[in-house]
């Protein structure tokens, strides 16, 4: 694990830029620390295109003393007419090649502790997609999918998400959850986490989502203790746009998402960064 001393700032966090979105790149551009030890985590989402993931992470990382990054599943979409038509595995290598470039933390890098107010806590990115387990468990997969299918409640992964070389998104999961596993159980136990993926780690956060049938595509059972079996003083992710703060068996749950700019027009306070440590009051 890597540490970076901060005696003052804030860890911050905020995902789900999309900053295809005239109105959301604007908003990055606006985006400051309060203090110059600030840290911010982006918890994925935040665009299409590897130039436009490469334009807001550095402007983060020009401005914040570190930046976090973990992918979403936009980041990993294959779209006609990229410059960059990588898929897959190959393009998240991609995208971790820039982050390190660009100084940004990423999944593939050790973790970094956070030594500021709130702290010490390791800071986790989590890179571990979905494997449909967040269906009715009355249904099969496939019964899960074509009933999504019927009511037009679709994502768009399904024709844009290559899981190259695996054979399916799920087996991705599989391999991605074994390989985490195995270096969190390296981890210095005798530190508090802060766990950093796209999707939450539980279903519980998606019992909101208007369309039920939309969770297969947020999360992985497997997950499901992950808060408790690895010490989380906090949990970050996005990916529902519905941000908010939960608590489960004791933790705090944190959804970060910025949205799109039409969903952000009927969603009541101020739209800002989260702070996830210290705790606020």
């Amino acid at each position: 694990m890597t540490g970076r001393r901060t005696r003052n700032g804030r860890l911050l966090a905020i995902s789900d830029l999309h900053v295809a979105h005239p109105e959301n790149r604007a908003f990055v551009e606006s985006l400051r620390p309060g203090a110059p030890g600030d840290w911010l985590i982006v918890a994925g989402d935040v665009g299409e295109q590897v130039s436009d993931i490469e334009w807001a992470l550095t402007t983060l990382r020009n401005r914040f003393a570190a930046v976090v990054w973990t992918p979403g599943n936009h980041e990993l979409w294959t779209t006609p007419g990229d410059p960059e038509p990588l898929r897959g595995e190959e393009r998240y290598r991609r995208l971790v090649q820039v982050c390190r470039r660009i100084g940004v933390l990423t999944p593939e890098d050790p973790y970094p502790v956070w030594t500021g107010p709130g702290g010490p806590a390791t800071v986790v990115p989590l890179f571990l997609l979905y494997d449909y387990s967040f269906r009715d468990p009355r249904l099969t997969k496939e019964e899960s999918l074509a009933q999504a299918y019927r009511l037009g409640i679709v994502c768009t992964d399904e024709i844009l998400l290559d899981p190259h070389p695996y054979p399916s998104r799920e087996a991705w999961c599989r391999a991605r959850l074994m390989e985490t596993e195995a270096r969190l159980d390296t981890r210095d136990p005798g530190l508090p986490t802060v766990l950093v993926n796209h999707f939450p780690l539980l279903r519980e956060p998606t019992r909101v989502l208007r369309h039920q049938v939309f969770a297969q595509w947020c999360g992985t059972e497997h997950t499901a203790d992950w808060h408790l079996r690895y010490q989380a003083s906090a949990v970050v992710y996005g990916h529902l746009h519905v941000p908010r703060t939960t608590w489960h068996d004791g933790v705090r749950f944190e959804e970060v998402s910025l949205g799109y700019p039409r969903e952000r027009r009927h969603r009541p306070g101020p739209t800002a960064m989260r702070q996830i440590l210290p705790a606020a009051a």
